[in-house]
């Protein structure tokens, strides 16, 4: 592997001219990364780790490798200024950003080495991450948003002398006196330990502060060794991630699905289960808790990190998984007027959460702006920072319950859409969650074998169609006219005048027609094989009609226009593998170029993050209720006028 420690001299322009003419630098304007059209999805395979991870073209291999727990040096926001950010491709091409001419020599630019902020992922990538060589002190965290490391977790060593008769303080006032810049403030669980830790570690110790709450007091110099969790307690799934707040750089990543999912996949079926059986809330709390408690222990295992040295957690989740993990009632959320028990939670240990941790670790749960833009959006916003950019920007994280935030750089919109299940695979015929088997991605084209090919997730036979492959073919069906404006499949005879080549996918199951996607064996019956029926597309137009619905209304509110926006976040698990391309053509988002249109990754998570690393991130959190209004779309009376306008595919 070639040294790439130091900033190496600008290569000579013959050689740049060279590299030029073999279509490996960008032009010398460009936005940095060859153009691509939006649609489709790319491989990528990470060593040393071994990981493999599929994202939509276009991704940046720096957030690919982040929202999939692979660790790339950065500090600079992914402006590639920092440098930093340096892994080599070892197979398939990268074209050569302006700025990494600045940053390697012509011989490491040659043999694969590039800044991954700024290398766009628009074919499949092997690609080698060198280990960390710097222990940063401002971490990276979300989409273009840079974290000046101040935590809520300090340390502090000290040594202290001995008492006399001379010198009769108390233990306690040895060592504030000793650490005279915080006016601490210590519990039960400190003065319990204080005598016997002073007196065995002949004086010396290490002082635990969280804001300047003196929490412990540890025997030596303990400073580098203080953690904290965040998590992003999800629907469907929980994320959770260790952080070093003495770097802050993730120690350890993991995710799992909802323990709760037996109670349903949304959040209404698991409202209307408390209130049909009184004992399923405290059910529905432990299950949680224990999702919580397994992810903890699975990042403290992978990273060899003690439960006691974790001295603060962060969840981010909307506002039903965070009342049902405090076993707080969340019937009042399901029904009209949607009220929520409070938007902030007060101070609390993580043991509340079912944690076992430090025992004094402080949790911090996300404020929410509404029953239904919870506490996961305004870690989604934070993370963006929505409210620090004066573009028109529209965030959307698509899922059962689509969150929606517009802002024109001075007023902030939010709202939610009724989605329905769609996204995540439930009432599609053969609709199934994203996991080996499920169709992620779609492609209509008389120049492949059989008119359709297809991307299933694991490279294994196609089993279903999970969301994004359900957005993907509905898309392609349009660009085909294989369905109408309305959503109407055409008719068998029109279909072989416009699409010959997949005519015969055309069918009928029962008395509804259907697309075939994928056919087990070549005289496989319809019924055996993956299909898209005429449900299926009603259901994604009922779903993207009420998204389109919430940010045309939002639009509208601020006097703006579809080609006033400048940039669009996808955010979430099925948002970040969404195709661009496939998300205007059908009309999920506005009709503006895909470019301007990001994968925005697992941005609840990483507002949780930013918190734990600092505490002016928190309280940027905190201001965010000031600054957001809430939009509630039930009562208003152009809903439906709207919404039946904008049930149509795009022409």
């Amino acid at each position: 592997m070639s040294d790439t420690s130091a900033s190496p001299p600008q290569p000579p322009d013959v050689e740049m001219g060279a590299l030029r003419r073999e279509g490996l630098i960008d032009r010398p304007n460009g936005p940095g990364s060859p153009a691509h059209d939006g649609s489709g999805r790319v491989q990528l395979a990470f060593t040393p780790s071994g990981r493999e991870v599929r994202v939509p073209t276009g991704v940046s291999v720096f957030d690919a490798a982040s929202w999939n727990g692979i660790a790339i040096d950065s500090t600079c926001g992914g402006h590639g200024t920092c440098k930093k950010c340096k892994v080599q491709v070892l197979d398939g091409t990268v074209p050569v950003h302006r700025l990494d001419i600045r940053s390697f020599t012509s011989d490491q630019l040659a043999s694969g080495w590039r800044l991954a902020c700024l290398a766009q992922a628009t074919a499949d990538l092997k690609i080698d991450v060198p280990p960390l060589t710097t222990r940063p002190k401002a971490a990276t965290l979300g989409v273009g948003r840079q974290v000046i490391l101040r935590p809520a977790v300090q340390k502090r060593y000290v040594e202290l002398s001995e008492p006399t008769l001379a010198d009769q303080r108390t233990d306690l006032q040895r060592l504030t006196d000793a650490i005279e810049d915080l006016e601490l403030t210590p519990d039960l669980h400190v003065l319990r330990r204080l005598p016997a830790v002073l007196r065995q570690a002949d004086y010396k110790v290490t002082a635990v502060v969280v804001d300047e709450a003196l929490i412990d007091v540890e025997p030596g110099d303990t400073t580098d060794r203080r953690f904290a969790i965040a998590f992003d307690l999800g629907t469907t799934t929980v994320v959770a991630t260790l952080l070093d707040t003495a770097t802050g750089t993730p120690a350890a990543v993991d995710s799992m699905l909802n323990k709760q999912q037996p109670f349903g996949g949304d959040v209404i079926t698991r409202i209307s289960a408390v209130m049909m059986d009184p004992d399923a809330l405290p059910r529905l709390r432990q299950l949680a808790q224990q999702t919580l408690a397994e992810l903890a222990r699975n990042v403290l295992a992978e990273a060899q990190v003690d439960p006691s040295e974790v001295y603060e957690v962060a969840l981010a989740g909307n506002a039903t998984m965070t009342a049902l993990v405090l076993g707080i009632d969340p019937e009042p959320l399901g029904v009209a007027p949607f009220v929520m028990s409070t938007t902030t939670m007060p101070p609390m240990l993580a043991s509340e959460l079912g944690l076992d941790l430090h025992p004094m670790a402080r949790a911090v749960l996300f404020p929410a702006l509404g029953a239904y833009v919870g506490g996961d959006i305004v870690s989604g916003m934070l993370a963006t920072g929505m409210d620090r950019d004066k573009r028109t920007r529209l965030f959307i994280d698509v899922g059962t319950n689509c969150e929606i935030v517009l802002s024109d750089g001075d007023t902030i919109l939010s709202t939610a859409a009724p989605a329905g299940p769609a996204f995540e695979g439930g009432a599609i015929r053969c609709g199934m969650r994203a996991a080996d088997g499920a169709v992620e991605g779609i492609r209509i084209d008389e120049d492949v074998e059989g008119g359709v090919r297809l991307q299933v997730i694991g490279d294994v036979e196609a089993q279903g169609i999970c969301g994004s492959g359900l957005v993907d073919a509905v898309s392609e069906l349009v660009r085909a006219s294989l369905l109408d404006a309305s959503g109407r499949f055409v008719s068998d005879e029109r279909a072989k005048e416009i699409a010959p080549y997949v005519a015969d996918r055309l069918t009928v199951i029962g008395q509804e027609r259907v697309f075939v996607l994928h056919r087990p064996e070549p005289t496989s019956p319809p019924e055996e094989t993956v299909y898209l029926s005429q449900r299926d597309v009603r259901e994604l137009q009922f779903a993207k009609g009420a998204i389109a619905t919430g940010w045309t209304l939002l639009l509208e509110q601020l006097g703006l226009e579809h080609s006033d926006v400048q940039q669009v976040l996808l955010a979430g698990s099925f948002g970040s593998y969404l195709s661009p391309a496939a998300a205007v053509r059908i009309g999920l988002v506005p009709k503006i170029p895909v470019l301007r249109i990001v994968s925005a990754g697992n941005v609840a998570g990483e507002g949780a993050k930013m918190s734990l690393l600092s505490i002016r991130e928190r309280a940027g959190a905190a201001a965010l209720l000031e600054e957001v209004a809430y939009v509630e779309l039930s009562d208003r009376t152009d809903f439906n006028d709207r919404f039946v306008d904008l049930l149509a595919f795009p022409g």
